[in-house]
């Protein structure tokens, strides 16, 4: 084994510039692709913030008795994924208005009378903190005769949740697209070094060399090429990350959403990933070279 890594890595040398694009192009596309990664990590992180704040706010009819309210918030409670039921009288809604809009208090000083309604503020287990449950939840609270209106963030929650379907699969077609294209690379790159020593592998193989023995040299370097391409790509998105987050964080990390970099086993399988990209490369490219 060590004499195949000192032949891989004398051919690196021999060399350069043909593996320098190679390790370039695929740190370029780990790059882009652990990019992506990025972005889906921070973005899944703030959508579970968003979705352990989400509530149901339960809005009933005006003429409901008061006689009512706990058989209805008794029944709430028996409902599927609800968590807490909490009754909000008018009076108190009025309070917490106010208390809200303290610079704009001289809006609500000539109401004659309390124009918001008596309501519930529905809170789910965890369990039930997504789109399609939420959703579920909220149409079967609306059927019940005392409910006037039912609001939970229907617009603003199910257009993120779009966009953020369409990026993941904008990333799995980005990440393919970049995968296919460094193998070709890679392949390429080995192609264009067998050609340069066809003489030498010729000679190899007519004095009883195995194709193994030929083969394994070029494995470890396509192998070494990924690694350093996969470790250079993610060392620029470190960089360009501490960049970001430097100037974003400040308006994040006051509240429970914190930004973060890839995960350590995210890293290694990255890593990993650009390491079997260069071994695939030098197998489609060893495959045509070396028929028999």
């Amino acid at each position: 084994m060590r004499l195949y890594l000192k032949r891989a890595i004398q051919d690196i040398r021999q060399n350069r510039f043909l593996n320098a694009v190679t390790i370039i192009t695929i740190a370029l596309s780990i790059l882009i692709v652990s990019s992506f990664a990025l972005f889906f990590i921070n973005t899944s992180d703030l959508m579970n913030t968003w979705r352990e704040g989400v509530r149901i706010m339960v809005y009933l009819m005006p003429a409901t008795p008061a006689a009512e309210i706990p058989g209805l918030q008794k029944k709430m409670l028996g409902m599927y994924g609800v968590h807490e039921v909490r009754f909000i009288s008018r009076d108190d809604a009025l309070k917490q208005l106010r208390g809200q809009m303290r610079r704009q208090s001289a809006l609500l000083e000539n109401l004659k009378e309390n124009p918001l309604p008596d309501g519930f503020e529905v809170r789910m287990i965890d369990a039930s903190r997504n789109w399609e449950k939420i959703e579920k939840l909220a149409v079967q609270i609306e059927d019940l005769p005392q409910v006037e209106e039912v609001e939970y963030g229907r617009k603003w929650l199910g257009r993120f949740t779009n966009i953020f379907n369409l990026f993941t699969l904008a990333g799995y077609g980005l990440g393919a697209l970049f995968f296919v294209a460094a193998v070709f690379f890679v392949a390429n790159t080995i192609r264009l070094v067998l050609y340069t020593r066809r003489d030498e592998i010729e000679i190899m193989r007519l004095v009883g060399a195995e194709d193994q023995f030929i083969k394994i040299p070029f494995y470890i370097e396509g192998i070494i090429q990924g690694a350093l391409g996969g470790i250079i790509g993610l060392l620029l998105l470190f960089i360009v990350f501490l960049a970001i987050s430097s100037n974003v964080a400040q308006d994040f990390t006051a509240g429970p959403f914190q930004i973060r970099f890839l995960p350590l086993h995210i890293l290694f399988s990255i890593i990993s990933s650009s390491m079997i990209v260069g071994w695939l490369g030098c197998l489609v490219s060893l495959k045509q070279f070396l028929k028999p």
